[in-house]
């Protein structure tokens, strides 16, 4: 289908001056950054680019823009560019001052607000675009084209050190924003390449038709370009979502259609595994906890599936029909509308509120999806199939459910004998220890605090359940004692307001094995416990590496830079410590020839107590005592964990589907590709 441009009223179309409505100034941004990019962290840094690139995306959007540039630069400088219309540099009515600065000074002004001709669909995460970016940037330069002129004005945190002037002639139009983020603001300046990327592309996928050009020129960064162009917008995405997976039919559906003043494109392929992977954005910004769209995606789906399978009398009078459940499993489908007046529920607008979008996409996708069932009879049959195989796996989980899982069962189930519960009654102070293996369980029972820690030991590893359905899941022990001891049901039955402990922590061994597992059971609670992901409630525990004892002095260490850091600390010499045998404690020794004395008879003795350092490494949990294990991994005073959150769920079920799914060729090339990168690998 020939790519659409949404359309624009003639009256209206004017884009100047009197486009940029003011609703109130920038003063709040640098006080509480994180009310407006979320955080200071590495996330809230990297907003800043999303923020720019939003408004190159809406230029874009309105049909005034094809190409967007992003290039990190040296100094911590970023250059985010477009070849759109150029902000407008005429004064302003009501501020008085050019409406570069206007834009680029007072909160919330620009050309998405008001009715002035700016733009009619726009994305920006807020709304509060690049002014936001001025407030918390050390420096920013904003270069202009536009009316044959080049435009300049620079700024020192958000204050105009000069006026916006002509700086010399231009035959083309666009804008140039180059900014070094605030020292003083976040808490790192590092841009991560990886990131940037991931996030282009999506852009990229979802404004069909633009170029986006990304290029790294940092100092100490090998020089690296990439160009993302999809002139199949978001059924390209769904062939990339797919590209590890064995795809269950090969023409992909595809419909991109307005309605009214709103714009549906919706693409969906199956493939032979059992997760649904459905993404939906609005203005391109992406919707994670969904909203009206996708209701009106999922009611049509499963309408217009048992409306051709029953008109093709592959369902009979007296069965039952395919429920939702059914016509999701293995789909992967992107659903993006482009709308003038979006309403969204919470600050990051994860969920669409429009009512109107959920009748316009069912109608929209309802009625071209059942042409393409109609049209495209192998794909239907195919299609069909895999549905029918999931209702016949959905009864046999059902059958499994009841057994353990029936409604209301769990409150007076007895817990697995294995769990060490804590006495706390309080799920919002109590946590649960996934523990590897009987050895460590053990000493995480002894040394936890009994009140608030349960610890749940693990016998060896639990099923991959990217490559099983529910009733096989529930027929293995160890994940039916952990869905047990959560009190919290699993999948759609999933109840995050049941759940026992508001603190789960997998705690596993420092090794290959221990990697395994901990990716095991981040497969079942990404796939299976999804909400409780996104919740916050989910953590990995980073025990120590090593044990560093000078004397009576006792040090933990988490990398090998932290030890070498140590062994400074204590007066050793990194370079010239080297094995010897264990001590009285059973400790693996590492002695420096600098702390050696000589004997009268000469030759060396031991090292002296109080001069030697004894170096540890830990191989498991299980070689800790007590003591050190609750020191070092439990202790909420000195412990390290991390949280488990989902930035981007198309990236994280990408990864899944590559390091757990049955397709081996994507985890080989992945494998060889990072193998270079491990340090420390015990076998």
């Amino acid at each position: 289908m020939a790519d659409k441009k949404l359309s624009k009223n003639p009256a209206t179309s004017t884009y100047d001056a009197e486009s940029i409505t003011v609703l109130e100034g920038l003063e709040p941004v640098r006080k509480r950054p994180g009310m407006y990019i979320g955080s200071t962290s590495a996330s809230g840094l990297h907003h800043l680019i999303w923020e720019v690139v939003d408004n190159g995306i809406d230029e874009a959007m309105a049909g005034h823009a094809t190409k967007i540039g992003v290039t990190l630069l040296n100094n911590g400088l970023v250059e985010v560019s477009d070849n759109g219309r150029g902000i407008p540099v005429g004064i302003h009515k009501v501020t008085k001052v050019s409406a570069l600065e206007t834009v680029l000074t007072k909160l919330h002004a620009g050309g998405k607000f008001g009715d002035s001709g700016g733009y009619k669909v726009s994305g920006g995460l807020h709304g509060v675009g690049v002014s936001v970016v001025n407030a918390l940037s050390e420096y920013l330069k904003a270069e202009v084209h536009r009316e044959g002129k080049i435009w300049l004005q620079e700024y020192e945190r958000g204050k105009p050190l000069k006026k916006a002037k002509p700086i010399g002639n231009s035959k083309t139009t666009g804008t140039i924003i180059t900014f070094r983020p605030d020292a003083q603001i976040f808490e790192e300046l590092e841009f991560n390449w990886g990131t940037i990327l991931d996030r282009l592309r999506q852009q990229a996928y979802l404004t069909k038709g633009i170029t986006i050009e990304v290029a790294d020129r940092r100092k100490n960064h090998r020089p690296k370009n990439y160009k993302f162009y999809f002139e199949g917008g978001v059924k390209a995405y769904v062939k990339s979502l797919n590209r590890n997976n064995a795809v269950k039919h090969d023409t992909i559906f595809y419909v991109d259609k307005e309605i009214g003043d709103s714009r549906i494109e919706v693409a969906l392929q199956y493939n032979d595994g059992f997760n649904e992977a459905v993404l939906a954005f609005a203005n391109n910004i992406i919707n994670a906890e969904g909203g009206t769209h996708l209701a009106g995606f999922r009611t049509a789906l499963t309408r217009t599936l048992n409306s051709y399978a029953r008109g093709q009398n592959l369902i009979k009078e007296k069965d039952e029909n395919l429920t939702g459940e059914d016509v999701r499993e293995g789909l992967t489908a992107i659903i993006s509308v482009k709308l003038t007046n979006p309403q969204f529920e919470g600050q990051t607008k994860g969920k669409l509120g429009n009512a109107e979008m959920k009748t316009q996409v069912e109608q929209i996708f309802g009625d071209s999806f059942m042409a393409f069932l109609s049209e495209n009879p192998r794909e239907a049959e195919a299609i069909i199939a895999k549905c029918f195989l999931s209702a016949q796996a959905r009864i046999a989980a059902r059958t499994a459910r009841a057994s353990i899982l029936r409604k209301g069962a769990l409150e007076g189930m007895t817990l697995p004998g294995k769990l060490a519960d804590c006495s706390s009654r309080k799920p919002e102070e109590s946590e649960l220890y996934i523990v590897e293996g009987d050895s460590a369980g053990g000493s995480a029972k002894q040394g936890r605090d009994r009140k608030f820690q349960a610890i749940l030991p693990l016998r060896g590893k639990i099923l991959n359940v990217e490559r099983a359905r529910l009733d096989k899941m529930l027929a293995n022990n160890e994940i039916k004692n952990l869905v047990i001891a959560l009190g919290a049901n699993i999948d759609d039955q999933f109840d995050l307001g049941k759940l026992r402990y508001h603190r789960i922590i997998i705690m596993t061994d420092a090794d290959v094995d221990g990697a395994h597992i901990r990716t095991l059971l981040l497969t079942l609670f990404y796939r299976h416990f999804n909400a409780m992901v996104g919740n916050g409630n989910l953590y990995i525990a980073q025990p120590p590496l090593y044990q560093i004892k000078k004397g009576a002095a006792i040090k933990y260490a988490y990398s090998d830079e932290e030890k070498n850091k140590i062994i400074k600390e204590l007066g050793g010499d990194v370079g010239a410590i080297r094995e010897s045998p264990a001590d009285e404690e059973g400790e693996a020794g590492l002695e420096s020839p600098a702390d050696e004395e000589e004997t009268e008879g000469g030759g060396n003795s031991r090292i002296a107590p109080t001069k030697r350092i004894n170096i540890q490494r830990y191989k498991g949990l299980g070689e800790m005592n007590p003591e050190q294990l609750w020191d070092t991994t439990m202790n909420p005073e000195t412990r390290i964990m991390r949280q488990v959150n989902v930035d981007d769920a198309a990236l994280a079920n990408e990864t899944f589907e590559m390091l757990m799914g049955s397709d081996v060729a994507p985890r080989k090339h992945f494998i060889q590709t990072h193998a270079k990168k491990v340090e420390n690998l015990d076998i």
